[in-house]
């Protein structure tokens, strides 16, 4: 290891330093949230296709019930009359997926109807979707014929559509073109390549690679090393913006690059375009999240541009604890990588121009797959640093499928105890030291001052790192808080290490609102890198500011506690009506009984008049209302009853005014029938 000596040839690369992770369970949460599942089952092939594509990659399980209703959506889509050659390819896309059982024969016959579709194919969408659909069904079924013995000529037809700027259109009659297009042209003459019976015309293929390389003229990039393609652009499926237009190119790149088994892309470039997927974090849709997995995908899963992604295990280390600075090296999904090497090449202090050479291979922990830098170099201390690292692979095969991007820059954040020494509080008067108080940094300090608007109050104190080096704090304010609640923040200078501030009284008193009496004395050093930062009491000190004047501003008002303002309140206590005196219970009973004395009465005289249900009717109709007369007298009764137990006054108002209008209809009919029979007994 060598000693961290600053370089001044090196450049500074801070603004391209940047930790970039592989895609983690966040994702596959964000993934069950954002593609909507109703009824086991999706609202299109498009996107069931999209969200199983992304299911699979994050290895999600899908549930039998979805397999099941999906798949008989394919064999609906498959078996159609008239299909179109999009929904076509989305089935076909789903079956390779859920694996879904469709005859050797089913397939023949769609794989013929295809290749019909191309002879009519129009728009490079037609070619995509076509082409497409035949590769998925080259995947599913070997045996069925797929290949094109046209490829040529259709290979041109879609070449035809390029633009000298790598952007490509979507049919001849349209002047638009886009990147987005760009990448699905990509993809579709991979699959003709894929597909063709015979050799295509060389002057073809050579021009499509400089295609590939014009559309790298494109290409934009983030400070962070991440590169992508932006589009605006607006086609029949919407707006295509940066995320899919560079996944559609990212998935036209590696196809191409598995059809031709190697393809000449700047190794940078497309660790760039990895880490711009890596970079934005979590989509807030779905079809985004699709865009992003299945570029990751796409480089995770060809053979040729497989991007190798740096990442640390922790970006906090401790000096204090001694921390070991732990990498891991993976692909974008997390899979191990090849077996390689990681050397530390370069640190340097954020923010600086300077760097030290160091070229230090990390240790390989196996069983971790992780590599381990045990000691910090030589001079790095507290502080922010770039730390710049390179992969080496060990089997120079290995080179053609594995892009390393060359130095990968991390930012590190080295924290621990900084040394707080000399720290003191003084009394000057005229720079004569009248009263001088050590102070314990940090520490219990109870300091107990006098001065008057003549003096000074001066306080010192310095800050050393573990490394003996000067060190400057985020934060370093000395705060004084009068009796009344006023206070008064400081900012406390620094040179070198040596950090002191010193009040003038006589120019502060305006600033005091010369208010005199007792001021406590606080002091605050923080640093996000400095594990012993504290908010330290001192003491307080006594002062004897002259009188106001008369037009001398006032002290402003101080903030109410929100404490007092909305904590409880004291409890109310409710004063009741005390209970009215009541009867005896002897009374009540009595008065009960009186109550019932009218009822036994009116029995009485029913038995003495001799009443009797000669003449209650015995025809049905006439003795239906007979009755119904009879039960709404009785629940009428029963009414006032429970109003008198616990209904209230509406509610039996409005009861009795339906009972009342039935009780007018079924005892008018009950008194006109024995009207009717008595008048038929006389006139006999």
């Amino acid at each position: 290891m060598k000693d961290f000596n600053p370089h001044p040839s090196i450049a500074s690369i801070c603004d391209a330093a940047a930790i970039f992770t592989p895609i983690s369970e966040a994702h596959r949460s964000a993934a069950l949230e954002l593609f909507s599942i109703s009824d086991a089952s999706f609202s299109s092939l498009e996107e069931a296709s999209e969200a199983l594509r992304t299911f699979e990659v994050l290895g999600i399980e899908i549930k039998p019930e979805l397999k099941d209703s999906t798949c008989k959506s394919v064999v609906d889509a498959l078996s159609s009359a008239s299909p179109n050659s999009k929904d076509l390819y989305h089935a076909l896309r789903v079956s390779s997926v859920l694996k879904c059982e469709i005859s050797e024969e089913a397939l023949t016959g769609v794989a013929s109807r295809i290749k019909d579709s191309i002879k009519d194919a129009k728009t490079l969408l037609d070619f995509y979707y076509s082409i497409g659909g035949l590769v998925l069904i080259k995947g599913q079924a070997s045996e069925v014929d797929v290949l094109l013995e046209n490829a040529d000529v259709v290979f041109r037809s879609v070449k035809d559509l390029s633009q000298s700027d790598g952007k490509w259109r979507y049919s001849s009659n349209n002047p638009e073109s886009s990147i987005y297009a760009a990448g699905r042209a990509l993809e579709t003459l991979s699959g003709i390549i894929t597909l063709k019976s015979s050799d295509i015309d060389g002057n073809l293929i050579e021009a499509l690679k400089k295609d590939v390389v014009k559309q790298f003229d494109n290409i934009k990039k983030y400070d962070d090393g991440a590169y992508y393609f932006d589009d605006q652009f607006v086609d029949a499926s919407g707006y295509q913006g940066a995320v899919s237009a560079t996944s559609s190119v990212v998935r036209g790149l590696t196809s191409l690059a598995s059809a031709f088994g190697n393809i000449n892309i700047p190794g940078d470039k497309i660790l760039g375009l990895a880490r711009f997927f890596l970079g934005i974090g979590i989509p807030g849709t779905g079809k985004d999240l699709y865009y992003q997995i299945d570029a990751l995908a796409c480089f995770d899963q060809n053979r040729v541009l497989v991007p190798l992604i740096l990442s640390l295990l922790a970006s906090v280390l401790s000096i204090t604890s001694q921390d070991k600075l732990q990498v891991k090296v993976t692909t974008v999904l997390g899979s191990t990588g090849p077996s390689l090497s990681v050397k530390l090449m370069q640190v340097f202090r954020s923010g600086s121009k300077d760097a030290s050479i160091i070229n230090q291979e990390l240790k390989f922990d196996p069983k971790e797959a992780v590599h381990i830098l045990d000691t910090l170099p030589v001079g790095v201390d507290v502080g922010e640093y770039v730390f710049a690292f390179e992969i080496f692979l060990s089997d120079p095969e290995h080179k053609k499928i594995y892009v390393t991007g060359g130095r990968t820059k991390v930012p590190i954040y080295v924290t621990g105890a900084v040394k707080v020494e000399n720290a003191k509080v003084e009394v000057l008067e005229s720079d004569t030291v009248e009263t001088e108080q050590q102070l314990a940094l940090p520490g219990k300090n109870d300091v107990s001052l006098t001065a008057n608007h003549l003096q000074k109050l001066r306080l010192s104190f310095q800050l050393t790192t573990p490394l003996q080096n000067p060190f400057k704090p985020h934060q370093a304010l000395l705060k004084l808080r009068h009796e009344s609640g006023v206070e008064h923040v400081f900012v406390v200078g620094n040179s070198g290490k040596r950090f002191e501030i010193t009040l003038d009284f006589l120019g502060l008193v305006e600033s005091f609102f010369y208010l005199s009496g007792k001021y406590n004395m606080e002091l605050t050093v923080g640093d996000a890198a400095m594990e012993n930062s504290f908010l330290q009491p001192l003491g307080h000190i006594e002062l004897d500011l002259p009188d106001a004047p008369e037009k001398a501003a006032r002290p402003p008002a101080q903030a109410i506690d929100p404490y007092l303002r909305h904590g409880p309140k004291p409890e109310i206590a409710h004063i009741f009506r005390p209970q009215e005196k009541r009867p005896p219970q002897e009374l009540s009973y009595a008065f009960l009984g009186l109550v019932f004395v009218p009822f036994l009465a009116f029995l009485a005289g029913l038995l003495r008049l001799g009443v009797n249900m000669k003449n209650f009717p015995t025809s049905a109709v006439p003795a239906t209302f007979a009755i119904l007369f009879h039960g709404g007298i009785a629940a009428v009764l029963v009414l006032y009853v429970l109003f008198w137990l616990k209904l209230d006054l509406f509610t039996t108002l409005k009861t009795l005014g339906v009972l009342g209008m039935l009780l007018m209809f079924v005892g008018h009919r009950t008194l006109s029938y024995l009207a009717s029979a008595s008048a038929k007994v006389k006139s006999a």
